[in-house]
């Protein structure tokens, strides 16, 4: 195999990802769209992911790859897949979510097509792609990349990044800018907290 596979990375500490933890994917849109992974959409409803990237890059048909990247993989990690070349190639399906719940992986995001969608839904692993496709990878063990820089659509993604991701999308930060923003998150959600309750509390009193 001619691959390129560097150790793991985190950049951010336990407790910052903890905290975004409470934080939705629409509270960091209505800052902006910097890190917003375009067209990635979630595989099922009720869909919440918080956790360090390990970026994957994937040659379809060849799929080899992923057995590398779940090896270096840890509990709380997520999975970001580049897929290059063809998009309708599922490079991602139930036995290697299996083996990403034996990891305690905390989700998959792949910038191309699954396969196996009853079962991934059965699972419960969180999982955003692009499209879902019968046609898949397989074990040819020609080239792949683990922990190396990937590009999914206009949003570069580095190993250590954080990735969010829930039924409205998925964002990618680095480390610098999710600790620049997490005061200003906070505060927000903690406003749009209070303006619930009492939104509800009215909606409540008008019945």
């Amino acid at each position: 195999m001619s691959d390129q596979i560097s150790p793991r990375q985190q950049n951010l500490s336990p407790e910052l990802i903890a905290q975004y933890r409470t934080i939705p994917s629409s509270t960091l849109g209505h800052f902006s769209d910097r890190g917003f992974l375009r067209g990635i959409k979630p595989l099922f409803n009720d869909i919440r992911m918080v956790g360090n990237v390990v970026t994957v890059k994937v040659f379809p048909p060849d799929g080899s790859i992923l057995r590398e990247a779940l090896l270096l993989s840890q509990p709380g990690d997520v999975l970001v897949i580049e897929c290059v070349g063809d998009a309708e190639c599922g490079c991602w399906g139930e036995l290697r979510t299996l083996a990403g719940l034996i990891k305690g992986l905390a989700g998959v995001v792949v910038s191309g097509a699954v396969t196996d969608v009853s079962a991934l839904r059965l699972h419960g692993l969180p999982v955003f792609c692009r499209n879902v496709s019968s046609f898949t990878t397989r074990g040819i063990g020609a080239q792949g990349e683990v922990n190396q820089p990937i590009q999914i659509g206009e949003v570069r993604v580095q190993p250590g990044d954080l990735a969010i991701g829930d039924d409205d999308g998925v964002f990618i930060l680095d480390a610098g800018r999710a600790a620049e923003l997490l005061p200003e998150l906070l505060i927000k959600e903690q406003s749009d907290q209070r303006r619930r309750t009492e939104f509800l509390q009215r909606l409540t009193q008008n019945l």
